[in-house]
């Protein structure tokens, strides 16, 4: 069932659209403002809105813009009086589908919604081949509709039924462990075991054991024998992650192993065929470890058949709602905290954000988000953002200099208001809320205004 959200602020129009609308089939939610309808949309999964032109606060062709600035595929209707026409005619041009003049009759509304439901539909239709793709080659939290994602999508579809060694190289918290396992769940290999080895989480001394294993008696400690991760991923994948963590005599090792094809557990003559996907997973910048003799560039070489480069999350902004949507709805079904949502000023919220820690604290602040919020509405004083200043440098010049431009327009408008905080946000366009969380974030004190 469609979904459509009716914005007019007259009740009794209102309720007769919604009402015509139910009982042809659609499912409707309304909103007596434009303001309101805003708040409504990221968490409705409305595609279609109609909404009035003529409102007090935000008229229909700020909605307009805002809804397109939000989600392009959006369809809006506009509902006008006849003086409007002019005005409705031009909002077709900046992208509403069509308008209605009042008073407007059944038939008359039932046809261009249901024009505008087809246009929906066949965007949906494309939508779902998009995400079909995304399902096929996408794990878990591997999510991304930026053109840098797909591009990440398109490799691991090149790579994923190919013998191949992988590289995955990109900052911490990008997500390389995920993309290893999309490589492995989307290709020939999918039935055999997925095996990752952290070799920063595992002392020098270890290593060794844990990769080639070892026969009892071995070694001091060696009371049994231990198949190594070579022989656990037997015909499926092994993650090799923070490779340029390993020791050098390891190095030497891995790398004929990685030539021959063959392993031998330590204190066995025995040899062992090895039929394994090897995929190698690093933050480090390995070309600089090669100059400084810490990283053996013919290794180097032997792993990097294949690159995927991982970009941090602040190069793919387009990402951070789609994620930030995603991890809303796991922790909400983990903590038990039913349908939250977030308004559309908490979304923008977390776009202003540089995220130095990647898509796994963007995780944890929605997590802490999800734990902390009061209600079912997740507003932008809600949302657990830490103060960049605890990163020192991490955010970018670009982002430092539009922090520092929104902190001088707030306390432009603090002072031409003389600390009214209503006054202020009005000029300044955003909720009193909001208002109040961004002087809290900035820490100004509203008394120096007054």
């Amino acid at each position: 069932m469609m979904k459509i959200l009716v914005i007019d602020d007259e009740a009794s129009q209102r309720d007769i659209v919604a009402d015509i609308l139910t009982d042809d089939g659609f499912e409707v939610v309304t909103a007596g403002s434009g303001a309101e309808g805003l708040d409504y949309l990221p968490n409705e999964d409305c595609l279609l809105v109609l909404t009035d032109l003529k409102m007090p606060g935000m008229d229909g062709i700020e909605v307009l813009q805002k809804i397109h600035d939000f989600n392009p595929d959006v369809q809006v209707i506009l509902m006008t009086a006849f003086g409007t026409i002019p005005s409705a005619v031009n909002a077709i041009k900046s992208g509403a589908y069509d308008y209605l003049t009042k008073p407007f009759n059944k038939e008359e509304l039932l046809r261009v919604v249901k024009r505008a439901a087809d246009k929906v539909r066949l965007l949906e239709e494309n939508r779902y081949l998009k995400g079909q793709v995304i399902n096929r080659f996408g794990y878990e939290n591997l999510i991304g509709v930026s053109p840098q994602m797909w591009e990440i999508f398109r490799l691991i579809q090149k790579v994923k039924d190919v013998d191949a060694t992988v590289l995955i190289s990109g900052e911490s918290g990008t997500g390389k462990e995920l993309v290893a396992r999309a490589i492995h769940y989307s290709g020939k290999r999918k039935d055999h075991p997925f095996i990752a080895l952290n070799c920063g989480a595992i002392p020098e001394t270890l290593i060794e054991s844990e990769l080639f294993g070892y026969e009892k008696g071995a070694f001091t400690g060696a009371a049994r024998s231990f198949s190594g991760k070579f022989e656990q991923a037997g015909k499926g994948t092994l993650l090799l992650d923070e490779i340029g963590i390993m020791p050098l005599h390891l190095q030497t090792r891995l790398l004929r192993v990685l030539q021959e094809k063959k392993v031998s557990r330590i204190g066995s003559k025995e040899v062992l065929n090895l039929d394994v996907r090897i995929v190698a997973a690093s933050n480090e910048d390995l070309a600089g470890k090669i100059k400084t003799g810490q990283f053996r560039l013919d290794l180097f070489h032997r792993l990097n058949i294949f690159n995927i480069h991982l970009p941090p999350l602040r190069d793919r902004k387009g990402d951070i709602i789609p994620l930030a949507k995603h991890f809303l709805q796991k922790f909400s079904r983990r903590y038990h905290r039913g349908n939250l949502m977030f308004t559309s000023d908490a979304l923008r919220e977390l776009e202003t954000y540089s995220y130095p820690g990647n898509v796994r604290e963007l995780e944890n602040i929605i997590e802490k988000t999800v734990l902390l919020a009061e209600g079912d509405r997740i507003k932008p004083e809600n949302v657990m953002l830490p103060a960049v200043a605890m990163y020192g440098n991490a955010a970018t010049e670009e982002e430092q200099s539009l922090l520092q431009l929104e902190k001088s327009m707030i306390i432009e408008s603090l002072q031409k208001s003389r600390g009214s905080i209503k006054e202020a946000a009005g000029k300044l366009g955003i909720t009193y809320k909001t208002l109040q969380y961004r002087i809290k974030k900035f820490g100004l004190d509203r008394s120096e205004f007054k």
